[in-house]
């Protein structure tokens, strides 16, 4: 146990610590060392047993006292801790508080329990990002594609969702997978999420289809124009992540102008 990156994490959700737990359970390199569901007793933690932590890992919403309070307490006692932000909350003005307390990364749920193993590690390290997640650019793209997909009507508890939303983010970062996506980017999602590429096809298609049937008609036409017709075809897995991608390279163009 000595040798292990030990883990404060801090959560109001049984769920997501229990999961965390089982899957470092017999980690060669992370131990979930303690534990909380309420922000106050969290925050004593941290305070109380520095010595029995490396890294927090911590949500922004719990009850009797939320993250954002803690990091700013933190801050301002120059407490210079190790910390993931593990939150569903995603207010620009939230990030921005988050960066400005010196946060290591700020990780949306749902969420991949490998990216939160690779990022405990990485920041155990002393690994440095230019700000939070890679950067705060890089964090609205991820929010940015959150919210199209919510008002596309893909619901977030299906596997298909996680894997669009991370094949336009790297859809978007890197344009030229659109002639790769069989052979690229589904083997890279597939890698990630620890599926086959096909499962990951499939899954894409079946969160699509869903999109089609509950989603907002006028951000679809909006999005892919004349494809809003429920009498044809839906767009196929390529055509809606790259034509999404392309929405997301525009927007942040004309921000820029």
């Amino acid at each position: 146990m000595e040798n292990k990156i030990r883990v404060l994490m801090i959560d109001d959700n049984e769920n997501v610590i229990n999961l965390a737990k089982e899957h470092f359970s017999s980690h060669a390199v992370i131990d979930i060392a303690l534990t909380s569901t309420d922000g106050l007793e969290g925050y004593k933690m941290i305070l109380g047993r520095e010595k029995d932590y490396d890294v927090i890992v911590m949500d922004l919403i719990m009850p009797n006292r939320d993250g954002l309070s803690i990091l700013e307490d933190l801050h301002k006692r120059g407490l210079n801790k190790k910390i993931i932000v593990l939150t569903s909350y995603s207010k620009d003005t939230a990030i921005s508080k988050v960066s400005d307390y010196g946060v290591n990364y700020y990780m949306l749920k749902p969420f991949n329990i490998k990216d939160l193993e690779k990022r405990i590690i990485d920041i155990s390290k002393n690994k440095k990002y230019d700000s939070t997640y890679g950067n705060v650019s890089d964090k609205k793209i991820e929010l940015s594609i959150t919210n199209i997909l919510h008002s596309l009507g893909v619901p977030s508890h299906i596997k298909g969702y996680q894997y669009i939303r991370d094949s336009i983010y790297l859809m978007y970062k890197k344009p030229s997978l659109v002639g790769g996506i069989t052979k690229e980017l589904y083997p890279e999602i597939a890698n990630r999420y620890e599926t086959t590429a096909s499962r990951v096809e499939r899954a894409i298609r079946h969160a699509i289809e869903i999109s089609w049937n509950r989603g907002d008609y006028d951000l679809m036409e909006e999005i892919f124009g004349h494809s809003v017709d429920y009498d044809k075809a839906k767009p196929t897995n390529s055509e809606f992540i790259a034509t999404i991608a392309d929405k997301l390279r525009l927007d942040q163009t004309l921000i820029k102008i």
